[in-house]
């Protein structure tokens, strides 16, 4: 299953700023997993976006939402989205 993260912030940039290599650590960990497929800040940054792939394994989407540090920290609203991929799952597949 793969899902979608849409991350919104809800705090003043100077506490994002401070947080942010917090939140990139977390999610290099996950991405070393195999968890993490792409993630990266909108432009402009008024938040961003996260590709996850989730096996039998996995944490749930609400376990990696509540041990990202933006969550923690309570700077961050979460939309969370499994996403039943079609045109191009056979690349993300590969991945």
């Amino acid at each position: 299953m793969y899902a979608l993260m849409i991350l919104r912030y809800r705090a003043p940039m100077d506490a994002i700023v401070a947080a942010t290599e917090l939140h990139r650590s977390y999610l290099r960990e996950l991405h070393t997993r195999g968890i993490v497929l792409a993630s990266g800040p909108f432009d402009p940054r008024t938040g961003g976006a996260i590709l996850l792939r989730l096996g039998e394994d996995s944490p749930t989407l609400e376990a990696i939402r509540d041990a990202d540090p933006f969550h923690q920290q309570g700077l961050v609203e979460y939309e969370l989205l499994p996403w039943n991929a079609g045109i191009g799952r056979d690349g993300l597949d590969g991945l």
